[in-house]
C-alpha cells in the first residue's frame, strides 16, 4: 500500500503528535508499505524533500505556539512531484494548515481520507484569543473540526472513548468513529533493553542519589497541563518525606513561573527542572524515577503514560478518561481524584516496596498491548475500509449519472 501521513508537526519537533507520526510511519514501512510524509518545515521560502526518507516539508512561518508553524494551504508547486506518489490513501494528522493541504489534495486526486483527531483544540484557544472572545472562538473551533472531520474525511480515529464520545454527543458526528489509542515504540523503554550505565550517569547530572525517590512529569509546562498541581502537592509531601524528589521533563511558555513557585515554596532542593529532553534519551529521564504523576485533563490519550509503563513506572493520573482505557485503578496505577488522594497515594507506595512493584509488573504487561505494530494493523485496517468505501462510492456515482443519463435528466 502507498500512505500519504500529512501533519502540521514531525520530528525533529518534540511533542505527542510528532511522535506518534513518526512512530506510525516506521511501523508500517516494517509490514511492507511505501510511506510518504508531508509535513511543515523550518524554511519559510524553500521547500524540502528528502527523497531517501521519502519526507516533504512545505515552507512554514511559526506563529507563536511553540514549535507550530504555518503552512501554504495548497503548495502548487509540489503537485506533480506528490502525483507521482500514486497514494491509495491518505492519512492526516492535523484539522489545519497541511491538514487543508490533505483534503484538497485528496479531493483533487480521488484518493480516500483517514483522519485522526489528537488534540482538544477546544483547551487551547486561550493561546491566541488570550482571554478575550474565548466562547466565541471555541464555537469557531468545533465548526471547523465538525466541518473537516465529518464533512471530508471518510474515516475517523480517535484514541480514546473520551473522544469518541465528544464527536458523537457533542459533535453529533454522523460518520464511522474508530478507536485507536496511539501505540509506542515500547521495546525502547523496556528495561532489559535500556543502558543502565546510562542512566546512573544521567542520575549524577541531576543531583538524584540513591536515598532519592522520584516522581516524575513528563510533559509541556503549560497551564492546561496542571504542573502547578503537582508543584503545591509537593511542598505537602516534603513535610515528613524531605527524600522525595519531583523530576519535572518539558519545556513550554510557563516554565518560569513554575520555577518562581518552587523558589516561593522554598523547594528548590526536591523539583528539579530538565529542560526539553531529546526522544533518543527520554527511555533514560523515565528509569532515573520511582513513579510518574500527571495532573493534566486535557489529554486525547497521554502517550507519556503508556511510555512510563513501559518502563515500569506506576502512574499516578488525575480521574479523566483519556487515562481510564490505559490505567486501572489500583492494579497497574492509580487514579486520583483530588490533591488529598494524589499525596496519600504517593507516600503510600514510598512506604511499600512491594506493592509498588506489584503495580509495576502490571503496568509492563499494559503497556505491552500498546504496541507499535498493533496500531499499525489497527490502522491498516482503517486504510482498507476506507478504500473500498471510496470505491463503493465512485461505483454508486457512476449508476447515477447512468441512470440520470437514462432519464434525460
Amino acid at each position: 500500500m502507498r500512505i500519504g501521513l500529512f501533519t502540521d508537526s514531525y520530528p525533529p519537533f518534540i511533542n505527542g503528535v510528532s511522535t506518534s507520526v513518526a512512530m506510525l510511519k516506521r511501523a508500517l514501512e516494517k509490514k511492507g508499505h511505501i510511506v510518504y510524509v508531508v509535513t511543515v518545515g523550518t524554511n519559510a521560502l524553500k521547500y524540502e524533500y528528502d527523497e531517501e526518507e521519502k519526507v516533504v516539508k512545505v515552507p512554514g512561518i511559526p506563529i507563536g505556539i511553540y514549535d507550530y508553524r504555518l503552512s501554504k494551504i495548497y503548495p502548487l508547486s509540489m503537485i506533480n512531484k506528490m502525483k507521482n506518489w500514486n497514494l491509495d490513501v491518505i492519512h492526516s494528522h492535523t484539522e489545519f494548515g497541511i491538514g487543508i493541504f490533505a483534503r484538497l489534495f485528496a479531493k483533487q486526486f480521488n484518493i480516500p481520507l483517514v483522519h485522526t483527531y489528537h488534540t482538544l483544540y477546544e483547551d487551547y484557544t486561550h493561546y491566541i484569543t488570550h482571554g478575550y472572545f474565548d466562547k466565541s472562538s471555541k464555537k469557531i473551533v468545533e465548526y471547523l473540526t465538525k466541518f473537516y472531520c465529518d464533512k471530508t474525511a471518510n474515516e475517523l480515529i480517535v484514541p480514546t472513548n473520551k473522544i469518541y464520545k465528544l464527536f458523537k454527543e457533542k459533535y453529533e458526528f454522523t460518520k464511522n468513529i474508530h478507536i485507536i489509542p496511539t501505540g509506542i515504540e515500547i521495546e525502547r523503554f523496556l528495561i532489559e533493553n535500556v543502558d543502565q550505565k546510562l542512566v546512573q550517569l544521567l542520575k549524577r547530572k541531576l543531583q538524584l542519589n540513591k536515598k532519592d525517590f522520584v516522581i516524575a512529569f513528563v510533559g509541556r509546562l503549560a497551564s492546561e497541563k496542571n504542573v502547578e498541581f503537582l508543584i503545591n502537592a509537593h511542598k505537602k509531601i516534603l513535610k515528613n518525606h524531605s527524600n522525595i524528589k519531583l523530576l519535572v521533563i518539558g519545556d513550554g511558555p510557563d516554565k518560569e513561573k513554575y520555577e518562581k513557585l518552587v523558589q516561593e515554596l522554598k523547594i528548590e532542593k526536591n523539583v528539579k527542572f530538565t529542560g526539553k529532553a531529546a526522544w533518543e534519551e527520554m527511555p533514560y529521564y523515565y528509569h532515573c524515577a520511582d513513579l510518574f504523576a500527571t495532573a493534566s485533563k486535557t489529554e486525547t490519550q497521554g502517550l507519556t503514560v503508556i511510555e512510563a509503563m513501559a518502563s515500569g513506572k506506576v502512574p499516578l493520573c488525575i480521574e479523566d478518561e483519556s487515562f481510564l482505557g490505559t490505567v486501572t485503578h489500583e492494579l497497574n496505577g492509580i487514579i486520583f481524584k483530588n490533591e488529598k488522594e494524589y499525596i496519600e497515594s504517593v507516600i503510600s507506595l514510598y512506604k511499600d516496596n512491594s506493592l509498588r512493584q506489584k503495580y509495576s509488573k502490571q503496568a509492563r504487561i499494559q503497556a505491552e498491548h500498546c504496541s507499535s505494530s498493533s496500531y499499525a494493523e489497527k490502522v491498516i485496517e482503517v486504510y482498507n475500509r476506507a478504500i473500498i468505501d471510496k470505491k463503493e462510492e465512485a461505483r454508486f456515482g457512476l449508476i447515477s449519472k447512468i441512470v440520470k443519463k437514462i432519464r434525460g435528466e
